[in-house]
């Protein structure tokens, strides 16, 4: 693509830059939080339970966003969350983007009954919700944070398999992969070299998309005792502790519930920005 013609799509494109300045800040706070937190997120104070938001009264050393009900600090909470959840989320994406992309580019070059085989596979997870499927298999391994990673990427790999597999037969067909074919390039060649470079595009978008996806999915297992195990935070976690307490001590519920909502907003708008840069036609 033109370089002008990439800048000036960037440039007319309000949510790539609203999401993408939403993620470098969440991003760059989230991993350099270590630098300048004054407390231990993980570490109780019961003198100082439910304290009020004190903003930058105290500067950095005040508790900015409150604390809960067990004195703990919520912006450090909430900083150590981001860095948890942004961590699994990016392992997750990862991992089920290599399995439902090879898995894909497998069913589409190969068709027939491979085809058949993994598509049928990728119908089965597609008829049982994905959050459902979460708790089922988490209710059976066990609460870790392995077991988290283990069934998110389990729900959510069918996406990328079947996105593939349809981008990989429409392109099979064309002249330089018959020519590959003909000269007597390997189908490893093929699938990796030269088709996959060629159907990019779509998988970057839905790379971007997802993670937001995946945030929102640990925070709804974390809501429901599933996911992130204390004495480590996570939003939902956080947001099912402090739901007795939110007409008392909003803050306790507000502050990660707000931090949640960016996040994912963010991500979305990013996904959506990528689109209308990298394939407009979609838009």
């Amino acid at each position: 693509m033109d370089k002008k013609l990439l800048f000036g799509r960037i440039k007319r494109s309000k949510f790539f830059i609203v999401g993408g300045i939403g993620v470098f800040f969440i991003i760059i706070l989230a991993f350099t939080s270590p630098l300048f937190v004054s407390f231990d997120g993980t570490t109780s104070s019961l003198m100082e339970r439910f304290t009020p938001p004190e903003g930058f009264s105290k500067g950095l050393a005040g508790h900015i966003l409150g604390t809960d009900q067990l004195g703990r600090d919520i912006l450090t909470r909430i900083l150590l969350g981001a860095r948890i959840s942004l961590s699994i989320a990016i392992i997750c994406v990862a991992l089920s983007a290599f399995i439902g992309t090879v898995l894909g580019l497998i069913a589409g070059y190969f068709g027939g009954a491979v085809d058949k085989i993994i598509m049928r596979t990728c119908d089965v997870f597609l008829s049982i919700p994905s959050l459902i499927l979460a708790i089922a298999i988490m209710a059976v391994l066990g609460t870790s944070i392995i077991n988290l990673i283990t069934v998110m990427v389990i729900s959510r790999w069918v996406q990328y398999a079947r996105l593939m597999r349809n981008q990989v037969m429409v392109i099979r067909n064309k002249e330089f992969v018959l020519a590959s074919k003909a000269f007597g390039a390997s189908h490893w060649h093929i699938m990796f070299k030269q088709i996959f470079v060629n159907i990019t595009t779509p998988l970057i978008i839905l790379l971007s998309q997802q993670i937001g996806q995946m945030i929102l999915m640990e925070s709804s297992l974390s809501f429901l005792n599933m996911g992130i195990q204390p004495p480590l935070p996570s939003w939902g976690s956080m947001i099912a502790n402090g739901r007795s307490y939110i007409a008392s001590y909003p803050w306790v519920v507000v502050a990660p519930g707000i931090a949640l909502m960016l996040t994912v907003l963010s991500f979305n708008f990013l996904g959506d920005g990528l689109r209308d840069i990298l394939d407009p036609k979609q838009k």
